[in-house]
C-alpha cells in the first residue's frame, strides 16, 4: 500500500510541475547591426527555444548561432565564422526573472514588465535588464522585447575592413508566444 501511495504522489508530482511550464521553440529574435548608407547588416532566428516558470517568474531563452538567417549567404558565412565563431559557441542563453510577474495579472492588455538577467554570447556572460511587453492572446503568452547590446561586451571583434560598415550597437528584437 505504501509503494502505490509513493507511486501516486510521484506522479501527481510530474504533472504538476510539467502543468506550471510555458514554453515555445518558435521565437523569433531579429537583430540590426546597420550603418548609415551602407548595405544593413540584419538577420533573424525563427527558431528559439522559451520556457517560462510562471511560478517562479523565470524565464530562459536559447537560440541556436547557426540558425540565424540573412538576406546574403556571404553574411551568414562570415557572422559564423569570423564574428560569433559559432562553432566554438554554438549558443546564445538569456536566464532571467521577471519582476513582480503574476499569471493572474495576465490579459489582453499589454504590460510593461522589467526582466532581469544574465545574457551569455560568444562565451562571454553580462548582466542586464530590459524591458518587455507582455499579454495573453488567443494561442498563450506573448512576450516582446526590444534592447541594444554591444558587441564589446561579448569581446566580438570587427574586422577593421569593415568596421564602419557594421555598427557594434546591436538593436535586438524578441518576440515569442508560449503555451
Amino acid at each position: 500500500m505504501k509503494k502505490i501511495t509513493l507511486l501516486f504522489l510521484l506522479l501527481n508530482i510530474y504533472f504538476i510541475d510539467a502543468q506550471e511550464k510555458l514554453t515555445s521553440s518558435k521565437c523569433v529574435i531579429h537583430f540590426e547591426a546597420s550603418v548609415p548608407f551602407f548595405e544593413a547588416v540584419e538577420a533573424r532566428n525563427d527558431a528559439v527555444s522559451c520556457v517560462l516558470i510562471p511560478e517562479k517568474s523565470q524565464i530562459t531563452f536559447v537560440a541556436i548561432i547557426k540558425k540565424f538567417q540573412f538576406k546574403r549567404d556571404l553574411m551568414r558565412e562570415h557572422f559564423n565564422a569570423n564574428y560569433m565563431e559559432s562553432d566554438r559557441y554554438s549558443k546564445a542563453i538569456f536566464k532571467g526573472i521577471i519582476e513582480k510577474f503574476d499569471m493572474k495579472d495576465i490579459n489582453e492588455i499589454e504590460k510593461d514588465y522589467q526582466i532581469k538577467g544574465r545574457i551569455e554570447i560568444h562565451g562571454e556572460s553580462k548582466a542586464i535588464m530590459v524591458l518587455a511587453k507582455i499579454k495573453r492572446v488567443k494561442d498563450g503568452i506573448q512576450i516582446n522585447s526590444h534592447f541594444t547590446l554591444n558587441s564589446d561586451d561579448f569581446k566580438i571583434e570587427i574586422p577593421s575592413i569593415v568596421i564602419a560598415k557594421v555598427s557594434k550597437l546591436v538593436n535586438t528584437e524578441v518576440e515569442c508566444i508560449l503555451q
